[in-house]
């Protein structure tokens, strides 16, 4: 279930064992925690925080077990989000919703003191927030394409994960929300990037607080610096270049090439740009290079007294316990950190006692149609449930991940007369939303089934028979041409004939100084395949192509008689490519089968979405609310897209003939084109 982990980890674990051991030899009155943020990311968290300060308590009411606590106070939702590539929605069942709220917090409250800011009412500014929103550049459009690609392929199982995986792809996908330079270097830099947008604000508050020597801070959590080799070794020891401990593991994972290689950074294209702009260099620190405790505490000082104006790092190296707000004017968030603990962490660096500004601004930047609006999306989705119980207020009895932007003015005024009839109306809102998504859903499954029945099961049952023809001749051309026992074929390179396996594989060598792109360039025959050379993923791997009735691609090295041991390991490899195209087969016959079966079915809850509706627009019409909701234009959008198909006649009776016919005329229309 997404929002829920199911693992543990060992420092947790002796945490809790301690807690339990010092529970009892004091009578539970051993152990205090001090935070403010006891739920920085799910609700689990939460039943952690019982579990170590009150485990007697919670095991006396049976709820010691999270799947009892869990029945007790939550309920799982389905709900439309963003999906994680940015370029559509998905549904996706989440434990959002909470019951019992009274109880729970009353039961929690026993063993916490919770104190928010509208009760201390302490002396800090107030916050002016500022959404500072990029456009895509046309290549980050094309990644972002891209990575929607390689997501649905992982999704559905079509790449091996040590190759690809969503630990990869989300890790590009922040990395190209960021700046697209981050991925390769020697793409240009967009002037309008959320990165040069930060450097012009950068540039103008510093110019309007010369006078009073008014600071600024800059979080960013990707593509941190790491100056000279002792600098990448401690980055990567703290994290790497996610620069947190928590992704230190997916950084290894992603990370493995060029692990020395210093690259692109954003704080140093940050700070050349600011110090091309007039700042002098000395007045930017990274909070990197503060690498020791003394240090620290010299580069915080220098910040206070407006030595340094800008001061640039990560959430985990410079948010909680870092006291710098004597003169701090403006806050930048060039990324979205992963937990909304974190990001209040940053907050509280600036909305702190002590600073002497009344007002003071906080950017945050987005790239649109990027990663940026599904990560922040994920951090508003996490506070709301902590926003929820985390207040001095009595809690109502249910909350749910409602967006309260998302009311209507109407809505809002009715909310303010306290009309019950409102919960109702919101209550049937979310349900009438997700039975219409569900019903266009239904629709175009059902369009989709049709489509598939009619060209893409038989298209591509054609072309799976015709690969299994192709791999069966291609298997008895090689049959033919065998190698001698303790010999070599021979291979043709350059129209010489070579019987020596060193000869041929320096042949193939030297035959790499022909190769100079995507396109082939013939360089000889091996065992009754042609063979050709082409250059591929930016000139860095040399694929050889063995044609028969189809391609046999072998990525070559550097070795010689290697690459003859990979190009025997391709050809011998058919039987089992066959096998996987008669496997595809078997699938694609039996998806037929299952498709014929549920093409024509009615949409199984019509009858609840039909009273729904009715009794909403009762409920409307009473309110005299007739502003839809975005949640209701989307649903009631989807279905208008499919109108025009919605028009066109049923194709049952055509199903039920056989498939034969149309095969035999796709044959003959094929035939014609051939002959034209």
């Amino acid at each position: 279930m997404a929002g829920l982990s199911a693992t543990d980890a060992q420092k947790s674990s002796d945490m809790l064992l301690k807690c339990r051991y010092i529970d009892e030899i004091t009578d539970s009155r051993g152990v205090v925690f001090a935070t403010g943020t006891p739920v920085s990311n799910s609700m689990t968290e939460l039943y952690t925080m019982m579990r170590y300060l009150q485990h007697d308590a919670i095991r006396g009411k049976g709820l010691a077990h999270f799947d009892c606590w869990a029945s007790t106070f939550g309920e799982t939702q389905t709900a439309i989000e963003l999906a994680p590539e940015g370029t559509g929605y998905r549904a996706r069942t989440r434990f959002a919703k909470f019951f019992n709220l009274p109880e729970l917090m009353t039961l929690f409250k026993e063993a916490a003191d919770i104190k928010t800011s509208d009760q201390l009412n302490l002396p800090t500014p107030t916050p002016i927030y500022h959404n500072e929103v990029a456009q895509p550049t046309e290549i980050q459009k094309q990644m972002v394409q891209e990575l929607s690609e390689r997501a649905a392929r992982v999704h559905a199982q079509l790449v091996d994960p040590g190759t690809d995986n969503m630990l990869k792809i989300t890790s590009d996908g922040r990395k190209l929300g960021l700046d697209q330079r981050i991925i390769n270097p020697d793409l240009p830099d967009d002037p309008n990037s959320k990165v040069n947008m930060c450097v012009n604000n950068i540039v103008q508050i510093y110019e309007d607080g010369k006078a009073d020597k008014l600071t600024q801070l800059v979080f960013c959590d990707l593509s941190t610096p790491k100056t000279g080799a002792t600098g990448a070794k401690a980055a990567k020891t703290a994290g790497g270049n996610l620069d947190s401990p928590e992704l230190n593991a997916v950084e290894r994972l992603i990370d493995k090439e060029n692990p020395d290689e210093p690259g692109f950074t954003v704080y140093d294209d940050i700070r050349e740009k600011l110090v091309a702009r007039g700042i002098p260099r000395e007045q930017i620190a990274f909070i990197h290079e503060a690498n020791t405790e003394t240090r620290k505490k010299e580069l915080f000082a220098k910040v206070r007294s407006g030595q340094v104006r800008v001061l640039m790092g990560s959430t985990f190296k410079m948010g909680a316990g870092m006291n710098v707000q004597d003169r701090l004017v403006a806050l930048h968030d060039l990324d979205c950190p992963w937990r909304p603990g974190d990001l209040e962490q940053r907050s509280g660096r600036i909305i702190r006692q002590g600073n002497r500004n009344k007002e003071v601004h906080i950017y945050r930047y987005v790239t649109e149609s990027t990663f940026d609006a599904y990560l922040w999306q994920t951090v508003e989705n996490k506070q709301k449930f902590i926003s929820q119980i985390m207040t001095s207020k009595s809690p109502v009895r249910s909350c749910e991940d409602v967006d309260e932007t998302a009311l209507s003015y109407a809505e809002i005024k009715a909310l303010c007369a306290g009309d019950k009839r409102i919960k109702e109306k919101m209550d049937l809102d979310v349900d009438v939303a997700r039975l219409k998504l569900m019903k266009a859903s239904h629709r175009s499954q059902q369009f989709r089934l049709e489509d598939n029945l009619l060209r893409h099961f038989p298209e591509q049952i054609r072309q799976n028979e015709s690969f299994v023809e192709g791999f069966t001749a291609d298997m008895q051309t090689l049959a033919e041409h065998p190698h001698p026992v303790n010999g070599f074929a021979g291979m043709e390179v350059k129209g010489d004939l070579l019987t020596d396996k060193d000869n041929a594989g320096a042949a193939i060598l030297e035959a790499f100084k022909d190769a100079k792109g995507m396109e082939p360039v013939p360089i000889g025959s091996y065992r009754g395949f042609s063979m050709s050379l082409t250059v591929e993923d930016f000139g860095r791997d040399f694929i050889l192509t063995l044609k028969g009735r189809m391609n046999h691609r072998v990525t070559l090295g550097k070795d010689a008689r290697g690459n003859l041991t990979r190009i025997d390991n391709a050809l011998n490899a058919m039987p089992d490519r066959l096998q996987n195209v008669r496997n595809t087969l078997d699938a694609l016959t039996a998806q037929m089968e299952t498709a014929k079966a549920e093409l024509g079915k009615p949409f199984p809850q019509e009858d609840e979405l039909r009273t729904k509706s009715a009794r909403l627009a009762e409920l409307n019409a009473e309110l005299n609310i007739d502003d839809r909701t975005p949640m209701e234009q989307m649903a009631e959008d989807a279905p208008a897209v499919q109108s025009a198909k919605a028009e066109r006649p049923s194709v049952l009776a055509k199903l039920k003939a056989p498939l034969s016919q149309p095969c035999a005329e796709d044959k003959i229309k094929h035939r014609n084109k051939e002959e034209r």
